[in-house]
């Protein structure tokens, strides 16, 4: 069977031809046309999923056309001086992607930060005023069964022992939309709380003994946090993982953290590129982390558990 050509490379080289005739019509006093066709040779190059590295090709066999043509110095020296200039135009497109995607992690921060604030004012609202409802409601319980006789107080009992579990519920509603002990203790209690209420719930091994003991910047705590949040959901619902082992780390100027399980795994590049990605929440925790100028990687193999690794800048 013969082996599928590189689209990458099947691109280049009519791009180069190309390059090399914009650069040819501005070496002749074309100006903004010849300009606006190395734009165009840029934006194709973009479109077809070249990098910056494939289009200085493009742009060093294109030069490299011309200047076979170059005579004498001056000729070369021009030359090389309007190759400059036709470079320039026909990395813009990168640019202005680059521009782009700056601007859209702004905007999905900005997005994330109005999130979690409105979490936080609903986890506050569930931890101290629904807490003090169902407190008057055991007092005003206590008072009406006082006189009552011992065969009506066990039902009450049952009523209160509701209350009791329903009062549990909220607090981990609660902790969920908003982790107070990540604001009050930081991320490595926060993260053993999150651990043992998952491992409680599912019967899941959690291992998260290897946790940073100082505090990072808020915003990475709380990036953190939901990554980990995200992926042991996906854990106890998708993978049917026994054992999951969560280590953060300061290395240099990141904070870095691991999460692997020994789940069923999966065919990492298939399902992030598909529709299922999105079921796995796979796609928000790259997006969370790429906001914040970091990376999330996704290593896993059927039958050979899933690790995802994250790495997050935080200052020197």
């Amino acid at each position: 069977m013969k082996n599928r050509a590189n689209p990458k490379k099947q691109t280049a080289r009519p791009l180069s031809y190309l390059y090399a005739a914009a650069l040819r019509s501005y070496l002749n006093g074309s100006g903004e046309p010849a300009l606006r066709q190395a734009y165009e040779v840029g934006r194709s190059a973009l479109s077809a999923g070249s990098g910056v590295l494939d289009m200085l090709q493009i742009h060093l066999t294109g030069q490299g056309d011309v200047l076979r043509k170059a005579s004498t110095y001056q000729q070369t020296q021009k030359i090389l001086k309007a190759a400059g200039e036709i470079c320039l135009e026909s990395l813009s497109p990168y640019e202005m992607a680059h521009r782009g995607f700056r601007e859209a992690n702004a905007a999905l921060r900005h997005i994330n930060e109005r999130l979690e604030r409105e979490a936080h004012r609903l986890a506050r609202e569930l931890h101290d005023e629904a807490g003090q409802l169902l407190a008057a409601v055991h007092l005003a319980l206590e008072e009406a069964t006082h006189d009552l006789p011992s065969h009506q107080k066990q039902r009450v009992d049952r009523v209160k022992e509701l209350l009791s579990e329903i009062e549990g519920h909220l607090r981990r509603i609660s902790h969920e939309l908003r982790p107070l002990v990540l604001d009050d203790l930081g991320l490595g209690p926060a993260i053993r709380f999150l651990a043992d209420g998952v491992a409680k719930r599912s019967g899941l091994t959690i291992l998260a003994e290897d946790l940073a003991q100082e505090r990072f910047p808020a915003h990475v705590e709380l990036a953190l946090y939901r990554i980990v949040q995200e992926a042991l959901t996906n854990a106890t619902k998708h993978s049917r993982a026994r054992l999951v082992r969560i280590e953060i780390q300061r290395q240099e100027h990141s904070a870095v953290c691991s999460i692997r399980d020994d789940g069923e795994g999966f065919d990492s590049a298939a399902v992030i590129g598909g529709r299922r990605g999105q079921g796995l929440g796979l796609t928000g925790m790259r997006e969370r982390a790429n906001s914040l100028g970091g990376t999330l990687e996704i290593e896993s193999v059927p039958g050979q558990g899933t690790l995802i690794f994250v790495r997050l800048p935080i200052g020197s």
